[in-house]
């Protein structure tokens, strides 16, 4: 029932909003281009009969009606939110798949007993507000909605003043509905699914993360002046911690994954030695045990290059996200509802961060992943397929109707 072609169309016009030149979408969140993407979302979400709920912090839910307007609503969704240069099927693969499956629903005259929500989450991607996720936290009660509004971003802007600025602040209370369960379609962000020629990714759990902020110190001097054997260099200190960080990975199986991805350097001058570097560690693996084992093994290798070097060091934790496991059920859900269709599926873990592992925390809860080009995301090259989209998409529809109940 699912129209690969409409599902498609829908993904390539959202695109059209905050498109790159390199082929993706920066699209931020609660910027102008944000709210243009809300309001056609809206509007397609309107023309195929649902009614719209918008709550403080912006999240949109779209209602298709049960026959027991009482019952708790099968959920759905993901965010429509970007990097500055993302791809086109990050977040908006999983509130279009969702719509399609109301469309697909509505082609049959398909009823159900439960409701059926498509939701929007604001701010998943926390590349403006900093968190990430944070609306979806507050839903789950993990955070407190005015935590949320207060974030601001750069400019010093509050994601509550943006909320009102983009006429996105609701009206509804944040989160304390009951939901039977909630499901996200989502592409894989990374090569497995691909690489093995399988179309659906029945997803455990998140693995678990933790950040660091390590700051190097040594001495500032001038880079024509000072002897090689008489200096101090911070950023010399910083790359050896570089290498020998990464070779920490190699000592676990199976294998975390540890990323500097920010590297701050003073006084960053072309002609001084760097005297202080600041950079990021972000590790992430699905057993928090062995995430700890990480932790501990990068500090002292962190402080032996420091004493190497001839650099001072701190090692500083700044967030801790424990792994989540998703709900029994509906992974079976997902498993089963491939072999019905006769799609190749296979369990997976989500290296990411979603909406779905907050939502995990106050209901029965499941992902869908499904294959994009080389494992890339986060990236203007990001692409999948009409058919391995129409096929995460079939998925979830046989899920819905399942868990929602078919009249």
């Amino acid at each position: 029932m699912i129209n690969e072609e409409r599902l498609w169309n829908s993904l390539m016009t959202m695109a059209e909003i905050g498109a790159t030149a390199g082929g993706g979408v920066g699209r931020l969140a609660l910027t102008d281009l944000d709210r243009q993407a809300r309001d056609l979302f809206r509007q397609w979400c309107e023309q195929a009969g649902c009614s719209i709920r918008i709550d403080r912090l912006g999240n949109i839910f779209a209602r298709r009606a049960g026959t027991d307007p009482d019952a708790a609503p099968v959920m759905t969704g993901s965010h429509l939110d970007s990097q500055p240069l993302g791809g086109k099927f990050d977040g908006a693969y999983g509130v279009l798949a969702g719509l399609e499956v109301i469309r697909a629903l509505n082609d049959e005259d398909i009823k159900t007993h439960a409701p059926i929500d498509v939701a929007v989450w604001t701010d998943e991607e926390g590349v403006r507000f900093g968190g990430g996720c944070l609306a979806s936290a507050a839903f789950a009660g993990l955070i407190e909605s005015e935590t949320a509004l207060g974030t601001t971003d750069a400019d010093g802007l509050s994601m509550g003043d943006e909320l009102v600025r983009i006429e996105y602040a609701g009206d509804e209370p944040v989160g304390g509905i009951p939901v039977a369960a909630f499901f996200e379609a989502h592409i894989e962000q990374g090569p497995v699914l691909e690489a093995e020629g399988i179309a659906i990714g029945a997803v455990l759990g998140a693995q678990g993360q933790r950040n660091f902020e390590v700051t190097v110190t040594g001495d500032e001097g001038h880079a024509g002046t000072l002897p090689m054997n008489r200096r101090r260099d911070a950023y010399l200190g910083a790359a050896r911690m570089a290498d020998a960080l990464n070779a920490v990975a190699f000592r676990f199986d199976p294998v975390p994954v540890v990323t500097i991805g920010h590297v701050r350097v003073t006084p960053n001058s072309r002609n001084t030695i760097p005297g202080t570097v600041v950079f990021s560690i972000d590790s992430r693996h699905p057993d928090d045990g062995v995430l700890s084992q990480v932790k501990d093994a990068m500090r002292a290798e962190c402080e032996r290059v420091a004493g190497e070097s001839n650099v001072e060091m701190s090692f500083k934790q700044i967030s801790h996200s424990p792994p989540v496991v998703f709900d029994g059920g509906c992974v079976d859900a997902v498993r089963q509802a491939a072999d019905r269709l006769d799609l190749a599926s296979r369990d997976i873990h989500s290296g990411a961060g979603h909406d779905a592992c907050n939502l995990a925390r106050c209901t029965p809860t499941g992902m869908i992943f499904v294959p994009c080009r080389d494992g890339i995301s986060h990236n203007e090259k990001e692409s999948a397929t009409p058919e391995d989209l129409a096929a995460g998409a079939a998925v979830l529809l046989e899920i819905i109707l399942e868990r929602a109940g078919r009249v």
